[in-house]
């Protein structure tokens, strides 16, 4: 092996967290190689929220300016019924930079990639290598050693300092650091579709985050791509996932004729934008229980790969940002010592993480509640003003890596 000094910190995964970790943890002085199984960098997905926890770090890594440019600023969150379209509550969002010292945003997931690859591409010490895929991981006195299979079907041995495992919700790294964690099928399947501002109904085009909720399923849209489109996520329960061979990508193409049903319920916003998307990608929802454990010597789990969350909270791509802004900070004070930085990392974040995924199931069950314990979320939401549902957020919104 090369000198310790001189070997990169893996990161298995280049996708929202993996990137983040790069940059930061390549501002924190160490090399850095992002070994990912894909040959080319495309959009996953559709759009995405970042809340000021998440935002904050981007812009303290110099991605600010160029997310800006290509972000939407929400005004409010408004919550409706789905079932004809009554307003429930609506938290005030446009105060957020004021009350938390940072923006929410909304963007395309394809928007946040491109500014985290060009500023992983500018840095010197960071390298990528794709078409990677992880066979196998092994841990010794001198740091850690890949075996991974290129797209060309041959195997290569990657030596490095140490190991993140970003590699998302089929993590392989994972099973290395926690054999026995079982992913779990949550019941429910995500519907995403993007449709141009101008074919959308002119409620949904203002700078709001729209969320319809009822028993048969719950809808969220709100304006992304500086407002030229419009994102939606129609989630409704299921018992049964979908095709195994689709649960690694992003989903399978999806029948709108499957909504037709949940349609004639709607009110006509909510059907409208149903009734205006070109295409769906549907996408069967997993998490797991949380983790005994996040590390293993030098290997650490980082987003999905630590903590799947479901999108119940819109926190899945923030945590795994805070995830980054934390193992860079613990790396850079004890660099000598990277199995004792990890699991300082780890014992930093594993209560955070935990507490969200138990408030996302939480708000699932909520959304979509019926009968008594409907009523009683309508009006415990009714008498809420907007300060009040926003001051509900604050252990969320006002975390920062000092924390």
């Amino acid at each position: 092996m090369a000198d310790a000094a001189d070997r990169p910190i893996l990161i298995a995964g280049a996708g929202i967290g993996g990137l983040t970790a790069a940059i930061a943890i390549a501002r924190a002085g160490f090399p850095v190689a992002l070994i990912e199984q894909a040959t080319r960098f495309a959009e996953v997905g559709a759009g995405l929220q970042l809340s000021p926890n998440a935002s904050r770090v981007l812009i303290d890594l110099g991605l600010g300016a160029a997310l800006a440019r290509r972000a939407t600023s929400p005004d409010a969150l408004i919550v409706h019924r789905l079932d004809g379209g009554r307003e429930l509550a609506r938290m005030p969002i446009s105060g957020a930079s004021a009350a938390f010292g940072a923006p929410y945003w909304a963007t395309l997931r394809a928007d946040l990639q491109t500014a985290l690859i060009d500023a992983a591409r500018a840095d010197r010490g960071i390298s990528f290598l794709v078409g990677r895929k992880v066979e196998d991981v092994s841990v010794s006195n001198e740091g850690v050693t890949l075996r991974v299979r290129t797209s060309a079907g041959a195997l290569e041995t990657i030596e490095g300092r140490a190991l993140i495992g970003a590699d998302g919700l089929w993590s392989r790294v994972r099973n290395f650091v926690a054999p026995k964690a079982e992913t779990r099928f949550a019941n429910y399947e995500a519907w995403r579709a993007l449709i141009p501002a101008d074919a959308a109904p002119e409620a949904a085009r203002r700078p709001i985050t729209h969320l319809w909720i009822g028993r048969e399923a719950h809808l969220v849209h709100y304006p992304v791509a500086g407002g030229r489109m419009i994102n939606l996520v129609l989630v409704r329960p299921t018992e049964k996932p979908r095709d195994a061979a689709h649960r690694e990508t992003w989903g399978d193409d999806g029948d709108r004729a499957a909504l037709d049903h949940l349609m004639r319920r709607m009110g006509a916003t909510a059907r409208d934008l149903i009734a205006a998307a070109p295409n769906w990608q549907v996408w069967s929802l997993h998490d797991c229980a949380p983790l005994p454990l996040w590390t293993r010597g030098s290997v650490a789990l980082l987003g999905d790969a630590a903590h799947p969350v479901l999108p119940f909270l819109a926190q899945g791509a923030a945590l795994a940002i805070e995830d980054a802004a934390v193992l860079a900070q613990e790396m850079s004070r004890a660099s000598e010592n990277l199995p004792r930085a990890l699991a300082r990392y780890a014992a930093r974040r594993m209560d955070r993480a935990a507490r969200v995924q138990k408030a996302s199931r939480a708000n699932a069950r909520a959304y979509h509640a019926s009968g008594p314990i409907a009523w009683a979320r309508n009006l415990i939401m009714a008498r809420l003003d907007g300060q009040g549902m926003l001051d509900r957020h604050r252990w969320i919104y006002g975390w920062t890596p000092n924390a």
